[in-house]
């Protein structure tokens, strides 16, 4: 696979990224969830995207996955970060 095809993927990668972020935030629901799996899970996730958009720009230098990926990897990192918060406010 040339250096087009590998980016591609890895751009694909960063959206599929965000896709299991918002399915597993809303399937790991309840008073039953450990709260720090999420956490975890989407801290991870949205690194992991990042480095996937970032590597798919450089490899196939076409910016459409670097800004819709970072765009929404940033917004699950926020959402992460305001999950984080919450709970560090809450706990006494």
């Amino acid at each position: 696979m040339n250096k087009q095809g590998v980016g591609r993927w890895c751009g694909i990668g960063s959206l599929i990224c965000i896709v299991f972020y918002v399915i597993s935030f809303f399937v790991l629901r309840g008073p039953d969830v450990d709260i720090y799996f999420v956490i975890s899970l989407g801290g991870v996730l949205s690194l992991l995207g990042i480095v996937l958009a970032i590597v798919s720009a450089i490899l196939s230098k076409r910016y459409v996955y670097l800004i819709i990926g970072f765009l929404g990897n940033g917004a699950v990192l926020a959402n992460t970060f305001l999950l984080l918060l919450a709970m560090g406010i809450s706990e006494p």
